[in-house]
């Protein structure tokens, strides 16, 4: 190349105009640009050399002010389809300069240039030149550009809406946003495998890596490509809050209604179907109905009577919530409920397995209102055992909302304005000692009822107060009677049973402490209760039949049995055959197993927390039983919040011993728990 040859280089894939000073060696060439910056280039350097003229370098503002007017991506298009009109294979700089311009200076032929390098839609080098692409080839070029395009003008409005968002102003996020947004939620869950797995931090995000989409995203906002930084990100803006349930998210557990099914349910408030028991209802408004639940329950489906016969014999009454007068089998309310499988029940509230609308409303036993209700009459001999029963559509209106507080206190009291109550009492507790008699194995251990309001964490103890008692007895006689009745008519029904478990020998069992010792080495030997379209004997509950018929708002089980029986209390064949039934109970079993572990999981991390509020607090505990003697990991009992902990020991530990602790460390997100022993002088051990 001749002295004052200009040249186009690329640095750092910036494009660069140069004019030749000299040859460098054999075969580099020094080269200055437009700064005055000088550069050895090899041949394969250069992308282009202007022809017809040589350049002073203090010429090249003027070549490039020249050149700019004709840097028009948009002029390739009609130069294209002139091109493929006469079929032309390939063109140069300098024709295309010449289609374009109708000249060939230096300049024009750069612009040329210039325009056929950047373009990504019409042409591509081939060679020296530049071949037009096909009519289909361009078409396809249009959309992957535009597609593009389109995502980086959504990427940059999700970035926006992100940055408003995590200056806490308010936003309203789009679909593209809400597809972003739910891949992180998406991979912010895996946090919960760490815990299953017992994966560190580095090890999680190793074994789950984010997918692309959510990479990208973390990267665009300067955070690592890790589970925690997807919860942490969604927690500052605003979309989860540090406590966000993970377990219940990472589930298959809906916590929304589909708008179908709520519009059923706002159908059925608003024209109530006709009642297909109405004319075999047993009119019940007469007699004086209690419920007794927590002051926090909202879904009341059980109430209890007491009936005084001419012959002086008492008649309990316990009256269940009737939801199959609002549904049928099969429609969308009860499939909905099938696949929800049972109400869920956390430290921050609840998921229904019906609409709200539903459960609270019309389906529950409210008082002062008149109910439709399943109720189920029975007479106990001086035993405490059935003497006869019946099983009736009814219609009850419940006279008092009870709390389990207040009933205790009435008990305690001897409240003569309300001695059904007592009666109640008395027979319930005949109920208990009968059932013992024929094997029942009760075993009690304090319970933590947990709930999160406003972000306080309140924990009480639920101990086996008489009103306890005296409700799950009579929730258990329901049971059995629904279970007697269904055998007895050879109606298939989800009746649940019990192996008979193997205790240790009662010389083993006395020789442990009395208590809660005694009743954690029995409950290790219960096998669980199993679901069964054939009767069979529940050993814990010392009935030789059981279903449970007494939750059917709450409990798909529950309700699959109010099914059955009101069918054949109408004369009509069952909707569910035993196929059907066992099917469908083994759907049902799938979910609430899942529910299940999603409410011991969310509790476990609530107790967890609320230890991680009192980490001063000196806990007094009980040394239950050994999960792994021989590296002394032990099970405490928190005796004041009913918290059942693992705990490692430094020394041998006498079961029921009493002892001291103090939290350490707590991470409630990860599961992870250290107590530390206190001595009798308050030291740490």
């Amino acid at each position: 190349m001749d002295k004052g040859t200009l040249v186009e280089f690329r640095l750092q894939g910036d494009r660069r105009l140069a004019v030749v000073e000299r040859q460098d060696g054999k075969t580099r060439w020094l080269v200055v640009d437009a700064r005055g910056q000088s550069h050895s280039l090899a041949p394969r350097q250069v992308t282009y050399e202007v022809p017809g003229k040589t350049y002073k370098l203090s010429e090249l503002p003027s070549f490039v002010e020249e050149v700019k007017p004709y840097l028009d991506p948009s002029s390739l298009e009609v130069a294209w389809e002139l091109l493929a009109e006469e079929g032309r294979l390939t063109v140069t700089s300098a024709e295309m300069a010449l289609l374009l311009f109708s000249e060939q200076s230096p300049p024009l032929c750069y612009a040329a240039y210039w325009l056929l390098s950047e373009d990504k839609i019409y042409f591509k080098q081939k060679g020296d030149g530049y071949e037009p692409r096909t009519a289909a080839q361009v078409a396809e070029r249009k959309h992957q550009i535009e597609v593009e395009e389109s995502r980086l003008r959504s990427q940059q409005d999700f970035l926006t809406h992100i940055d408003k968002a995590l200056k806490g102003e308010a936003v309203e996020w789009g679909r593209q946003d809400r597809q972003r947004l739910e891949a992180l939620e998406r991979y912010a869950v895996v946090i919960v495998e760490a815990v299953r797995a017992g994966l560190n931090q580095d090890s999680l995000a190793r074994s789950y890596p984010p997918p692309a989409p959510v990479l990208e995203t973390l990267m665009l906002l300067g955070r690592p490509g890790t589970p925690q930084a997807a919860f942490q990100l969604l927690v500052d803006i605003g979309l989860w809050s540090p406590h966000e349930n993970l377990f219940l998210r990472r589930s298959q557990i809906p916590i929304q209604f589909p708008n179908k099914v709520l519009e059923v349910a706002q159908q059925r408030l608003d024209s109530p179907p006709p009642d297909m028991d109405v004319s075999y209802r047993l009119d019940l408004t007469h007699l004086k109905v209690y419920t007794i639940d927590d002051e926090s329950t909202s879904e009341i489906d059980d109430g209890i009577s007491c009936e005084l016969l001419a012959d002086s014999r008492q008649r309990l009454w316990i009256h269940i919530a009737d939801p199959t007068r609002w549904l049928l089998p099969e429609d969308e309310l009860d499939l909905e409920a099938r696949r929800r499988g049972t109400t869920v029940y956390l430290p921050t509230g609840m998921v229904p397995m019906f609409p709200s609308m539903l459960a609270t409303g019309p389906m529950s036993l409210v008082q002062g209102q008149i109910c439709c209700a399943l109720s189920f009459g029975v007479v106990l001999d001086v035993s405490g055992a059935v003497q006869e029963y019946s099983i009736r559509a009814s219609l009850i209106k419940p006279t008092y909302r009870l709390t389990y507080e207040d009933v205790d206190e009435m008990l305690e009291l001897g409240v003569k304005a309300e001695p059904e109550i007592a009666t109640i009492a008395t027979l319930a507790q005949r109920r208990y000692e009968w059932r013992h008699a024929q094997g029942a194995i009760s075993i009690h251990l304090p319970e933590a009822m947990i709930k999160v309001h406003d972000d306080e964490i309140a924990i009480r103890v639920l101990d086996d107060s008489l009103a306890r008692k005296l409700v799950a007895e009579m929730m258990i006689l329901a049971g059995e009677v629904a279970g007697r009745y269904g055998q007895a008519h050879s109606i298939a029904l989800p009746f649940r049973g019990q192996p008979q478990p193997e205790l240790p020998p009662e010389e083993e069992l006395l020789q442990l402490p009395a208590g809660h010792v005694r009743a954690c080495a029995m409950r290790r030997c219960m096998p669980k209760s199993e679901m069964s379209i054939s009767p069979t004997r529940h050993a814990g509950l010392g009935l030789d039949t059981y279903t449970q018929a007494t939750s059917p708002i709450r409990r798909y089980s529950d309700l699959l049995t109010h099914f059955q029986l009101k069918a054949h209390l109408r004369g009509e064949e069952p909707p569910f055959s035993a196929e059907q039934l066992k099917e469908v109970m083994m759907s049902v079993a799938t979910a609430t197993q899942e529910v299940t572990l999603v409410e011991r999981q969310t509790n476990r991390y609530w107790g967890l927390e609320y230890l991680r509020r009192h980490a001063d607090q000196v806990w007094q505990a009980v040394m239950l039983m050994w999960l792994r003697e021989d590296s002394r990991l032990g099970l405490i009992l928190i005796e004041d919040l009913g918290l059942q902990l693992p705990m490692p020991f430094k020394r041998a530990v006498a079961l029921g011993e009493r002892i001291q602790v103090k939290v350490t460390y707590v991470d409630p997100r990860q599961d992870v728990l250290q107590f530390q022993e206190l001595s009798c002088s308050g030291a740490l051990s």
